[in-house]
Parts: C-alpha cells; structure tokens; sequence
C-alpha cells in the first residue's frame, strides 16, 4: 500500500533512464536551452539527464524535502556540474515563481515530472501539500461544490508556472497523466496562455511507475499563441502523431480529423441531461433483494422497509454490460433538492427508524454540499427522476451504449451518479432516442470526441452537443423523429416545452419546492 507520504506528495519519482528518454527528445526536437528549472527535483534525475544532454546550460532546481535537496546536490556534484547547478529547498505552492524565472534571461526549459495526486486524494488522508484555495477552473454552482471541482495538483502546478511566465518564451516539458496535460491545455488555450505549439508523447506509467494510469510527456513552447490544437505520438521516439486533438469552442475533440468530417452532427441536444443519484452513503443507501419484502444493505444487515421509498436501481456497470433488469434499490429521501425528509418518519417509520441508526454515516459525508442539508439528503434528485422513462449511458466507459429503460412494477428506475440519462413520458420517445444515440453516425461522432483514458469519458458536456434532429435525418429516422414531435408535446422538436415538462414538478402530481 502507498504511505501516508506518498499519497500526500505524489511522489513519482522519475527513473534516470526515462529523464535521459525525455532529454533524448529535446535535443531532436532542437531544445537548446541556456537554462533549465525543475521545479520539484525530488532526487534529481532530471536535472542530471539535463546535465548531460545540455552542457553548456545551468541547472537550478527545487523541493520540499532537503534530503531530495542534498541528494541531487550530491549527484550533480558527482558528475562534475555542481558549479553550474543550485538545488534549493522550496515549496512549490509558497515560492515566488515570477522573481524565479524572470531571473534567467535567456532561452528557458523547464522540466519536470510534478506529483500525480489530487486534492481530494491529499484531503482523504488529511494532508497540508495543497494549494492556497482558489477556483481557479471558474466553476459555478453545484459543480464548484460537487467532484468537478477536484483536480490533479500537477494541473495547479502548470497553470502557476504559465501565469509565471507572463507569455516570455519558454519550452516546458513536463510528465504527467494524459488527463492532466488535456485539462492545462485547455485552461491554456481558452485563458490567452499563449501556447505556440504543443505535443504529447505517450508513455508507460505501469513499467516506469507502477502506476496503472495513461501518461504522457507534455511538451510545448510558450510566448506567442498558436493553432488550439496538439499531436498526440505513441512513444517518446515515435515520428509520426497517431491523432491531434484540440479544443472547439469551449470543449476538447479526441479527434480533430474525424470531428471536422462529423462537425455538422453538433450542435445542441433539445433535451436535458442529468446525472444519476448522488447519496455518498452505498452501504446504507443500496440495497440487494426485496422480493420476500426483505433488503441487504452493504454492511450486511437484514431489513424490513416499507416500499414507498425504495426504488429499482442500475449502476454504471450494470448499463456498459447491457444489464438493465434492475437487481438494486436505492433508499430515495426526497422528491427534489431542499424537499423535507422529516415525513418519512410518519409515512413509513421502518425505513425512517433504519436512517436514523445510521445518521453517523451520513454525517460523516465529507462533500460540502450536504452542510446545511436536511438528514439524509441527496442531490441529482428532482421531478424529471421520477419520469417513467429514461434513456441512459454509464459515464464511466468508453463505449457510449444507450439504454431506454422502462419503469418496474410502475416504478421509476433511479441509476447512481456515474450514469447519465434523459426523461420521458412514453415509450415512443425514449426508444426513438435511444436508437438515434446507439446509430453508426451518433456512435463515430461521439468517438470524436471521446477520450477514452478519461475518469468520465462520457460527461453531460459532450452529450450535450449532440443534435439529435440531425442524427436522426442522417440515420433515416428523421420521419419517425418528426411525427414524434407532432404527436407529443414533449416530443424532440419542441424542446421548451419539454424542458418545462421535465422542470415543473407539478407534471407529476408534485409541488413544487418553496
């Protein structure tokens, strides 16, 4: 298992062979530095294979940890380039990195591998190497609060550097996860970070790290602002790029050659995606069996619980392996964000007794979006959940597979939060949607746009750009698409009065939140 260190730090330490690898590429990609900066130098490995590959170059270098600090100092001075070297101790989130690199007037690289962890993942083991707090994705709302707003400490760490440089030319060349390099890009690209060109050079994180994540070198040159676009090559000695991406808009193509071929598909999806249930409490929340009116939940335990709260559940698994014959329930407290639970204890006192043994559990939930909640709130919750038909896909997996799911015994399906899905009244509509989304075209485009090294390949951004009524013409479905939208006023062609019905809770017999 990790240590408490490591997880805290990210501390990857490169093997002198990859930094020799990666200066290796430097000197074909005709980087001629007059100085080079590593930022976090761990034991130094990097500098040292800079050393070599650039003789005439200095070498300055920092980290958090002294004894990295004199171990580098040690290896430089062992292969004669101490004296033109300086290892320091810093840390990286407290260091004046403007004074740093200003100070070097000449042709820059800055090199690197900065530590592969997240903030969430520095937080669960109550660790202090954080940056100072600062929105700096320009998130909003639930998304500020909720897991899109955790991100890799190395795309902090890059974003900082950038700003450091104000738009001075520089090649930075850094390791990091393929993730982390497309997420700086893209802050770069759409924040006038003035990136003249960039690529991506895959390499093996399982055989140099034993890590089990798609890594990348980033390399790009700073100073003037180029096309929004990199090469993306197999290896650090490959020649030829096996694909480009870029951003279009305000969101990145896995593909830039296939989504130009398929651009016209773009555009916006008429209805409004969601994501599953969000509850951060399974073992209490999820439960198994209840055809002999008793449930198992995660801990084990045997329950007897009235019906009313519990509905038919799927999971992101359960949706990419085509089982969509719900063998999961899940408690459902509320019927919209803010709606009072205090009722369960009058309506079905089984289930409310059960909630109550375990509020330690749901107090213990760390996201800050239950602060100030009513007990055993949920989120992803509202009127169109409750709609009897969905169309959804796991986000989770590649493979975009879409599910019209019918309700069970009269009862809504609920999916967890790594699913997403569209509501509807009938089935009609959810079938017909789903067919368009699961066609030969709608599955090449969203191909385009996916990456498949992705915690979530497929996230409620993408979907949206999907048009629908495009689709639907190019696959031959365009007359069922536009008697659909004749016969039903929730049909895809009217897309306001859709999002009314699946706004107003009152289209369920609801009413509606205060």
């Amino acid at each position: 298992m990790k240590s408490q260190a490591k997880i805290e730090f990210g501390d990857f330490q490169t093997p002198l062979g990859l930094a020799q690898d990666v200066c290796s590429l430097l000197q074909r990609l005709e980087v001629r530095p007059e100085f080079v900066v590593e930022p976090t130098v761990g034991r130094g490995a990097f500098l040292l294979a800079a050393a070599e590959a650039f003789p005439e170059a200095e070498l300055h270098g920092w980290d958090i940890k002294p004894s990295y600090v004199l171990e580098a100092e040690t290896s430089l001075a062992r292969l004669g380039a101490s004296s033109r070297s300086r290892v320091a101790v810093a840390d990286f989130f407290n260091h004046d990195w403007e004074t740093a690199l200003s100070s070097h007037a000449g042709t820059l690289l800055i090199l690197g591998n900065p530590p592969w962890v997240t903030n969430a993942g520095v937080s669960a083991v109550n660790g202090t190497n954080l940056p100072v707090k600062e929105n700096f994705q320009g998130l909003r709302g639930i998304a500020a609060l909720t897991g899109k707003a955790n991100f890799d400490i190395s795309e902090w760490m890059l974003i900082r550097l950038l700003r450091a440089l104000e738009h001075r030319q520089a090649t930075l060349a850094m390791l990091c996860k393929t993730a982390t390099a497309r997420k700086f890009l893209r802050y770069a690209w759409q924040n006038d970070g003035r990136i003249a060109n960039a690529a991506l050079y895959r390499i093996d994180a399982a055989a140099h790290f034993g890590a089990a994540v798609d890594a990348c070198l980033l390399v790009l040159r700073t100073g003037t602002s180029g096309p929004r676009e990199a090469d993306v090559y197999s290896s650090l000695v490959a020649l030829t790029p096996t694909v480009r991406i870029g951003v279009v808009g305000k969101d990145m193509v896995s593909d830039l050659d296939a989504y130009r071929q398929l651009r016209s598909f773009e555009g916006l999806c008429p209805f409004r995606w969601r994501s599953g249930i969000k509850h951060d409490c399974a073992a209490i929340m999820e439960l198994r069996g209840g055809a002999d009116g008793y449930f198992e939940n995660g801990l084990g335990e045997r329950l007897h619980l009235e019906d009313k709260f519990v509905f038919p559940l799927l999971k992101c698994s359960d949706l990419a392996n085509s089982r969509t014959t719900p063998k999961r329930s899940v408690i459902v407290t509320q019927r919209f964000v803010g709606d009072q639970t205090s009722s369960i204890a009058d309506e079905a006192p089984r289930t409310w007794n059960y909630l109550q043994s375990h509020t330690s559990r749901f107090s213990a939930r760390k996201s800050s979006i239950y602060k100030g909640t009513v007990p055993f709130a949920l989120f992803g919750i509202g009127p169109y959940a409750f709609a009897p038909w969905k169309v959804a896909v796991s986000g989770l997996h590649a493979s975009a597979r879409f599910h019209a799911i019918p309700p069970v015994d009269g009862c809504p399906v609920f999916f967890d939060d790594t699913c997403y899905y569209l509501s509807f009244q009938t089935k009609d509509e959810a079938v017909l949607v789903a067919n368009v989304l699961n066609s030969d075209i709608c599955q090449r485009f969203i191909s385009s746009l996916v990456f498949t090294d992705a915690k979530r390949s497929i996230t409620v951004d993408l979907l949206q750009r999907l048009d629908l009524s495009a689709l639907a013409a190019a696959t031959g479905m365009g007359r069922d698409w536009r008697e659909l939208s004749q016969s039903s006023c929730s049909a895809p062609s009217e897309p306001a009065q859709l999002t009314l019905l699946m706004e107003d809770p009152r289209v369920y017999g609801e009413s509606p939140p205060e």
